[in-house]
């Protein structure tokens, strides 16, 4: 299975709902099996989550670590004080408030960044789960003692023939599954992934409680996929340039190892990119960066793109040689050339808003720069191996620079 399928948004989405689709054909052998290994199988979603928060940690994941651990407080908590019937005590009001709370606490992590475990965003986020359970104990204790007598039954109206949670707490979790895929198909991100698959997992559990062993079938497969959308992530850091969102360095290195016979290799470089960055800033260099990426994303002939370092980039082209590849390239040369960037004046924008619309109408023009790009290609035809061809291309691109810049040479 090729790597963009399986990070596709279409298969992100669908995936959950299909192993849901196998474990509901087969929950009598599920059920067989846990019961003949129960000690074990109660036990691996404490193990799963621990590990996803301990690797979270390293590959400064606290996002995912963050929904493990709401992961695991929620099944801790199944496991210690809801293996009763429902309809006994406060089982089914502290279920339903699980409910609740469960999917709120890992949409949290949406308005917190990635960071390591030991970080102080992960530690306010323990806390708001401290919250979320000492509030809980204070409506339960105040419910059980005769508060909320006048109720309205409506909000507790419960569908036997699909949950023993009150209707309305199902809809509640149908619809934040639906918002979390819809998320997914716009975005398609990791966070994204991991609260769509938690939320998913931890709602079968609740609609389905009623099912013998559902909670540790549930939570296992979730501390599964946290772990699998842990590595995914990882992947991403080490394959994918984090300033402009196409692939680095070690991809290009790793693409390279399967080429085919015919192929061609092209350097690219930005002009005078240093004394651009001295003279606007670093922040305007990154944009700059980031501008020339979504330029060569837009690049025909099925090449693919990388971000070889610093202002450096490199375009591959299978089963063409350099002629073929040159067309695309000009292109790609003319439509960086042709685009206007303006440039802000951090040191003269104003203030604030009162001070915005006196100056609104009266600021002088923004500055408008054109960037231009030098490339230089060279093809499999002349050489043995891919870094040969990669080193023609960056020989080609000095003679593009020593040739007066904003050009594409062959070697």
């Amino acid at each position: 299975m090729s790597t963009s399928l399986v990070t596709s948004n279409w298969f992100r989405v669908f995936f959950p709902l299909l192993l849901l689709a196998m474990l509901w054909l087969g929950m009598t052998n599920v059920i067989s099996i846990t019961q003949a290994n129960l000690g074990f199988v109660s036990n691996l979603p404490y193990i799963l989550f621990t590990v996803v928060i301990g690797l979270s940690h390293t590959f400064r994941q606290s996002r995912i670590g963050m929904v493990s651990l709401a992961m695991l407080v929620a099944y801790w908590y199944i496991q210690t004080f809801l293996q009763t019937s429902l309809s006994d005590g406060t089982t089914l009001l502290e279920l339903s408030l699980l409910a609740f709370l469960l999917p709120v606490a890992c949409l949290i992590v949406y308005r917190i960044k990635d960071s390591s475990v030991n970080s102080r965003s992960f530690v306010l986020y323990s806390v708001t789960l401290s919250l979320m359970f000492v509030w809980s104990y204070i409506m339960i204790t105040y419910i059980y003692e005769g508060g909320f007598d006048d109720i309205d039954d409506s909000f507790l109206f419960v569908l036997p023939s699909v949950s023993r949670l009150p209707f309305i707490l199902v809809m509640y979790l149908a619809s934040l599954i639906g918002i979390c895929s819809i998320l997914i198909m716009v975005y398609n991100r990791i966070v994204d992934v991991v609260i769509y698959s938690s939320i998913i997992l931890a709602s079968t559990t609740f609609i389905f409680f009623h099912i013998p062993y559902i909670s540790s079938t549930m939570f296992t497969l979730g501390g599964i996929l946290l772990l699998l959308h842990l590595i995914s992530a990882s992947y991403e850091l080490a394959f994918t340039d984090r300033l402009t969102g196409i692939p680095g360095r070690h991809s290009l290195e790793s693409d390279m190892r399967h080429l085919g016979r015919r192929y061609s290799i092209a350097m690219l470089d930005i002009d005078h990119f240093k004394s651009f960055n001295d003279t606007y800033g670093h922040d305007t260099g990154d944009d700059v960066l980031k501008l020339v990426a979504s330029k060569l994303t837009e690049v025909g002939g099925r090449a693919k793109v990388y971000r070889y370092g610093g202002e450096e980039f490199t375009v591959i082209f299978g089963s063409r040689h350099c002629e073929d590849a040159k067309e695309h390239l000009e292109d790609l040369r003319i439509a960086v050339e042709e685009y206007e960037m303006t440039i802000r004046n951090n040191d003269s924008r104003p203030k604030n808003n009162k001070e915005g619309s006196k100056k609104r109408g009266k600021s002088k023009p923004k500055d408008v720069v054109n960037i231009t790009i030098s490339i230089g290609v060279a093809s499999s035809r002349n050489y043995r191996s891919p870094h040969e061809v990669l080193k023609a291309a960056d020989e080609a691109l000095y003679k593009a620079k020593k040739g007066g810049r904003n050009r594409v040479a062959i070697d």
